[in-house]
C-alpha cells in the first residue's frame, strides 16, 4: 500500500473585491449608528419623561406662576409680582412653621442612629426570627397615616391614654400630649420616628449585607474587636447607604404634613381650636390652610415654593459635604 508524501500545491486564497475602509468612512459610518441609537434611546425614555414633564414639571412651573398671582374669591388671577414673597418675609406665622418643621425634621434625623442599632444587631450571624422582626418593625412603614394618626391620639390622650395610665403608676401625672404647647412637637416626633425607623433599618440592613465578610476578616486578624471594627470598617463602608437615609429623611420631614394635621385635630376647624397648634403646625400645613381654608391660593403657591427652593438647596449643601464623610469603595 503506497502512500503518497509528494507536497500537495497549496489553495491560493480567495480575495476579496471590497476595498478597505479609510478611516473617514469608518468615523463617518460610527456617527451614523450612534445617531440611530440616540433616537432609539429618546423613543424608549418618551414616555416616562413625558409623564414626567405633565404631571411633576409642569406643576412646578404651574406653581411659581401663580404664587406671583392673587385669587379673586370666584377664581381668577391678578398678577402682583413679588407681592406674596413679600408678605410671606414679614409673616410670624410661616416662620414659626419653619421653626416648627425644623424642630421636626432633627428629631426624626435623630432616629437614623436607632435604626443602625437596629440593623446590626439584625445582622448578627445565628440570630434567630430576624424574619419576624424586620416584618415587625416595617410595619408603620405600610400603615396608612390616619390609622397612625388615630391610635397615637389614642395612646397620647390626656384623660384615657394607655402613656398617662402608666405614668400614673409610677406617680407620674402625664399632661395632655397633643394639646400641650410644650410636648406637642417631641409627641409628633416620637410617632415620625416610629413610622421611619424601619425603612431607614431595612436600607440601612442592605448596606450592612453588601459589605464583603473578608475586611472584618482582616481586622480581626489585625486584633480589632468588635467596637474597633465597627467605627473602622462597618461606618465608612456604610456611609454611601447612610448618606442616602439622610437625604430621604430630611426631604420627607421636611414635607410632613398628614401625620400631625391628623394628630392635630383631623380636620382644619379642629385643629385651629387645638392651643398647641400653632407650636406643631409645619410649612406644608400653613400652605393647606392658606390655599384651601382661607381661599388665599396665590399666597399657598408661594410658601410651598419657598419650601421647594429650601429643600433643592438643602439637597444640594448635603451633596456637597458628603465628598468629606462618604467612602465610596
Amino acid at each position: 500500500m503506497s502512500v503518497d508524501t509528494q507536497p500537495k500545491a497549496a489553495v491560493p486564497a480567495q480575495r476579496s473585491h471590497r476595498k478597505p475602509l479609510d478611516q473617514k468612512e469608518l468615523r463617518r459610518r460610527e456617527r451614523k449608528f450612534a445617531h440611530r441609537d440616540k433616537w432609539w434611546g429618546y423613543a424608549l425614555i418618551a414616555p416616562a419623561g413625558l409623564g414626567l414633564a405633565v404631571f411633576y414639571l409642569w406643576p412646578v412651573v404651574q406653581t411659581l406662576y401663580y404664587s406671583l398671582t392673587e385669587w379673586g374669591p370666584f377664581g381668577g388671577t391678578t398678577w402682583i409680582g413679588a407681592a406674596n414673597y413679600r408678605t410671606l418675609v414679614g409673616d410670624p406665622e410661616f416662620w414659626q412653621s419653619l421653626g416648627n418643621t425644623a424642630v421636626y425634621t432633627g428629631l426624626v434625623l435623630l432616629g437614623i442612629p436607632l435604626s443602625m442599632v437596629i440593623a446590626v444587631l439584625l445582622n448578627l450571624k445565628g440570630l434567630r426570627g430576624t424574619g419576624i422582626y424586620r416584618t415587625l418593625y416595617f410595619l408603620p412603614v405600610v400603615t396608612m397615616p390616619a390609622a397612625v394618626a388615630v391610635v397615637w391620639r389614642w395612646l397620647y390622650n390626656g384623660d384615657a391614654g394607655i402613656l398617662n395610665h402608666a405614668l400614673s403608676t409610677v406617680g407620674i401625672d402625664g399632661t395632655h400630649w397633643v394639646s400641650d404647647p410644650g410636648t406637642i412637637r417631641f409627641a409628633v416626633a416620637v410617632v415620625g420616628v416610629w413610622m421611619t425607623v424601619g425603612y431607614n433599618m431595612i436600607l440601612l440592613l442592605a448596606g450592612l449585607q453588601s459589605i464583603p465578610g473578608d475586611y472584618y476578616e482582616a481586622a480581626a486578624l489585625d486584633g480589632a474587636g468588635r467596637l474597633r471594627q465597627f467605627f473602622s470598617v462597618t461606618l465608612p463602608l456604610l456611609s454611601p447607604t447612610l448618606f442616602f437615609t439622610t437625604v430621604l429623611s430630611v426631604i420627607q420631614s421636611l414635607q410632613v404634613f398628614d401625620l400631625v394635621y391628623l394628630i392635630l385635630g383631623a380636620n382644619t376647624q379642629n385643629a385651629l381650636q387645638n392651643p398647641a397648634y400653632g407650636e406643631g403646625q409645619t410649612v406644608v400645613m400653613l400652605f393647606f390652610q392658606k390655599a384651601f381654608f382661607d381661599n388665599q391660593r396665590g399666597y399657598g403657591a408661594a410658601i410651598v415654593s419657598v419650601l421647594f427652593v429650601l429643600i433643592m438647596a438643602l439637597t444640594a449643601v448635603q451633596f456637597r459635604l458628603q465628598k468629606k464623610w462618604v467612602h465610596y469603595a
